[in-house]
Order: structure tokens, then sequence, then C-alpha cells
């Protein structure tokens, strides 16, 4: 069921995409314990490391438990690209992954993220120059196209300059998250390359990922907005994919532990305040849908401690009982 990426074993074919303000150590290694099989790093500017920015080293932490990992870099210089990845090459993560999907403004303006997707030579470039500067697999991770589809010609490029592994989210950048992914674009790019290919885009379910994985023939699966307050998403992906087994939905009980436990590694790693202001958005996710969760979330907006956080899910959990039992 899994697949290589260079030297690197991937057991489960489930990825957890990288999340920039999500996918921290904490998250990701509650991802890891339900079931997810790759996990990357939130995506470091190599600039960033180059001028030795303080908030890049708690973007490039990682744990051994959560391996493989990969450390997701973004720039569009060869050199610097190729210079930081051998600096970086020491530290313990499995793997380099090149971020050509991202649309936000201020990263495209500066030739970077999903900007790379318009030019298949530069994608060449900044893929070899990592790939011989050290030792570690290089992967990247790409849209269908900027304004028009250029995943197979950029995909070729990439596997062409020594690249391990391609990811392919089936939008444009000018589409950014909206309408549907084109998994058909997938399909091609699979069709195209002989590196392993991982599928992304519209997977928020178990059955969706069998989807991905039949229609287009990738080797795995990446499930990135469908995670966030959804950890159990990925040990409902893994015993469908091995048994056609059906997981339940986590009960009110199971769905409050895991939010205490997901905010008090948080607490240890970034320390109380700042993890409880990141936490706030944790909950709202974690919460959607559930009955009171407006009010919860509106609540969670003024959390400053681990105190305040496990009162209001006491609150919420004892009303929970109560309305399930009247």
């Amino acid at each position: 069921m899994g697949f290589r990426i260079g030297n690197v074993e991937v057991g489960v074919p489930i990825a957890l995409g990288p999340m920039a303000g999500v996918t921290d150590l904490p998250f990701r290694l509650l991802c890891k314990a339900r079931g997810a099989g790759l996990l990357y790093t939130e995506m470091v500017s190599a600039k960033g490391v180059m001028y030795r920015n303080p908030n890049t080293k708690e973007l490039i932490e990682t744990a051994p438990e959560e391996q493989p990992v990969g450390l997701q870099l973004f720039g569009a210089d060869p050199q610097i690209m190729a210079e930081q990845a051998k600096v970086l090459e020491r530290l313990p993560f499995a793997f380099f992954d090149i971020n050509m999907g991202c649309p936000v403004p201020k990263v495209v303006n500066n030739g970077e993220g999903s900007a790379l997707m318009k030019d298949p030579k530069l994608v060449y470039d900044v893929v070899n120059s990592m790939v011989r500067a050290q030792g570690k697999p290089v992967t990247v991770k790409i849209r269908k196209g900027f304004d028009h589809e250029t995943a197979v010609e950029v995909a070729r490029a990439a596997e062409d300059a020594g690249a391990a592994a391609i990811a392919v989210h089936g939008r444009l950048r000018a589409e950014y998250y909206s309408g549907h992914s084109d998994w058909g674009c997938i399909r091609r790019v699979k069709e195209a390359v002989s590196v392993p290919v991982i599928g992304s885009g519209d997977i928020t379910c178990a059955e969706d990922a069998a989807a991905m994985l039949r229609e287009t023939g990738c080797d795995g699966v990446m499930i990135a907005r469908a995670a966030r307050g959804n950890p159990w998403i990925f040990e409902q992906c893994k015993a469908y994919l091995s048994d056609l087994v059906v997981l339940s939905k986590p009960t009110d009980e199971e769905l409050c532990k895991t939010v205490l436990y997901h905010a008090k590694m948080a607490c240890e790693f970034k320390g109380e305040r700042i993890a409880m202001k990141e936490m706030r958005s944790h909950v709202a996710w974690y919460f959607s849908g559930r009955p009171g969760s407006a009010g919860l979330r509106r609540a969670a907006n003024e959390l400053t401690t681990y105190d305040d956080l496990r009162e209001l899910i006491d609150g919420w959990l004892t009303y929970s009982q109560r309305r399930n039992s009247g």
C-alpha cells in the first residue's frame, strides 16, 4: 500500500499537507498518532534561513516520532535554495520539499510558490541545484498551473532535475481553493512521470481518498484543509483503504480529550500565551457543526490560558451530555 521517496519508505500512503499556521509540530504529532503516513513542516523561506530569521527555528523543528517528515522550503533562486538546503541537511528530517503551489500574493509577487508554475526551466534549475547540493531526496508540491495548465510540463522538468516525488493539487493558482480540484490533471501527471505522485484536493473523507487513488492511479493522497479540527480523518482513511472498514466519528468525550491534549502540547512547544492564541482557530475547527459551536467559537476568541480552555471545554461537554440525554 505504501511507496518510496528515494530511500525513504512511506508505509501509509496518506499525507498531511503543509499549511502555514496550522501544521506545526504539535498538530503534526497529533495527526501522526492518528494514522498519517507522511508529514511536512509548514513552508519555510530559504531567504529566512539565510538571514537567520528567528521565527524559522520553530518552523524547522521536528520530532523522531513523526518520521517520515519533509522540510518544505520556498524560494526561486537556485543558488540560495541550494545553499540553504546544504545548511539544513544536518537536521533530522527525511527529505526536502519545494513549495510550488502557494497562491498567496506576497509569495507569488516574489516569483516564489505557485509563480514557479510559469517557468519549467526555473523549476528544473531550482530542483537540480538542491539535489546536487546535498544528499537527501528532494520532492516538489505543485498546482495544476498558474493561470493555465502546466502541471505535466513542470512535473517532467522536476523529474528530469532529480525530484524523487511530486505532489499535485488539482487547482490553478487563479482558483486558489475555489471550485473543484481537477483530478484529471493529477492522472495526467501520473501518466507522464515515473516517480511517485501524491494527489491533493477535495479529499474530505475516506471514500474520497479511495476514489482519488482509483481514478488517478496516484501513489498517495494528501489531506490538508479537511484535517483541520479532524485528525481522525487519517485513521479513517487508513482503515478504509486497508480493510474497507468505515470508522465512526469521535465521541464528544474523545473530541474534548483530543482538543485539550493538542492544547497541552502547543503550550509546551510555544508557551501558553502564543499557544492559546493559536488554539482559538483550532477550537473553531474542532467544534464546527457541533451543537452550540457558534457560542463556543465566540468564547474561544477570548482564550488566554489553558485553564480557560479546559473550563470552556468542560462546559460544552456538560451541555452536550445534557442535550443528548434529554
